[in-house]
């Protein structure tokens, strides 16, 4: 007897549930979606290797010996060589990003080959160390293949190192440390999270406890309450930027090559397009844990896996390299690592500083917008 009402009492608990989990299509989306959206991303969109990293190539000896060495590097699907004018024009492409490397084949190499020591110069873009040092062993190894197949064709005993050394340098980070590489991506991380998903709680709370209503009686507008919610926490952003700035420079000593200033207000810019992605997510949903999970869903983990945090976003495929550009993490990430490593490069921080702007004002105007239907 006690068994049967058992399983009756439990059968009616399982049906309620089941209709309630059901009716819950946000929980439902999340248990069922978000499984397959992580494999999927992981497994195809993501990749540690490293593919066509560009390459600027200065030919400064025109012998056949130094066209030689280099043809390797259009075998591979590694690196993707471009060829370039000069030093000049190949480090100002290093400063912009546009290559990862530079091999210079200096003017005097076929003279060297010819006295059995050549010297061939590799400078690395230190930002990304784990690029750097994989693009280093790409390099290495296309000149080692080439050294065998030149002994081979010599008819060497064996071929050894061809007598080509890679005298190597590393750019914007000479010690090759990878918290220099990580430190400034953790800012971008701290400050969508402390932007986005306090502020989504801040007007479904107040929708939930009915306090809103309150407001709706009132001269306030709606750009009023907008700034009036923002305030608060850009000051909290404020002294967690502070506290991030201090930790990276004195904790982990990673230099900040470009103008402070320039990192505060690049820093302040993107916590307030944070916040005001959190607050249109507050308003859309209406309800605290809705808000909290979908603030989790586009903000914080698209910075973590799709802003070059973690990954090389040129190793990703067309449609979710696309999806990481419509991201504003991925300008920021961009925007603070240049100013923290590699300086002042002012194409770079008017390009992204206008994007988080944009950002900034669309943002405005849609959560503005939205509020208005129900003040107005």
């Amino acid at each position: 007897m006690n068994g049967a009402r058992f399983g009756s009492r439990f059968l009616a608990l399982l049906r309620k549930e089941t209709r309630q989990m059901l009716r819950d299509r946000s929980n439902l989306a999340v248990g069922l979606l978000l499984p397959v959206v992580l494999i999927l991303l992981f497994g195809y969109g993501l990749s540690f290797d490293v593919r066509e990293a560009p390459l600027a190539i200065v030919m400064e000896d025109a012998s056949p010996a130094a066209q030689d060495v280099v043809q390797g590097f259009h075998g591979t699907p590694f690196v993707a060589p471009v060829r370039v004018t000069g030093m000049r024009e190949a480090e100002a492409r290093l400063r912009a990003g546009e290559v990862d490397a530079i091999v210079r084949v200096p003017a005097d190499f076929s003279r060297q080959m010819a006295a059995g020591a050549a010297r061939i110069q590799l400078v690395l873009n230190g930002v990304d160390s784990g690029t750097a040092s994989t693009i280093e062993g790409y390099v290495n190894g296309v000149l080692g293949v080439w050294a065998r197949q030149r002994a081979d064709r010599a008819g060497a005993a064996h071929a050894g190192a061809g007598g080509v050394e890679v005298v190597q340098r590393m750019w914007f980070n000479e010690a090759g440390d990878s918290s220099w590489f990580l430190v400034p991506g953790l800012i971008v991380l701290v400050l969508t999270l402390i932007g986005a998903f306090l502020t989504s709680l801040l007007i479904a709370r107040e929708w939930e406890r009915g306090t809103l209503e309150a407001l709706f009686v009132t001269p306030v507008r709606p750009l009023e309450l907008v700034l009036a919610k923002l305030a608060p926490y850009l000051v909290v952003g404020a002294v967690d930027l502070a506290f991030c700035l201090v930790a990276a420079r004195f904790l982990f000593e990673v230099p900040i090559r470009g103008s402070l200033l320039l990192v505060v207000a690049a820093s302040m810019l993107y916590l307030a397009v944070s916040l005001l992605l959190g607050l249109f997510i507050s308003g859309a949903t209406r309800n605290q844990f809705q808000a909290s999970q979908l603030a989790l869903l586009v903000s914080f983990m698209p910075a973590l896996m799709l802003s070059g945090f973690v990954f090389d976003l040129r190793n990703v495929p067309a449609a979710v390299r696309l999806i990481s550009q419509a991201l504003p993490a991925t300008h920021f990430m961009d925007l603070v690592k240049t100013l923290f490593l590699a300086g002042n490069h002012w194409p770079t921080i008017w390009r992204g500083l206008a994007i988080l702007a944009l950002y900034a004002l669309v943002l405005a105007a849609a959560t503005r917008r939205q509020l208005r239907k129900s003040l107005d």
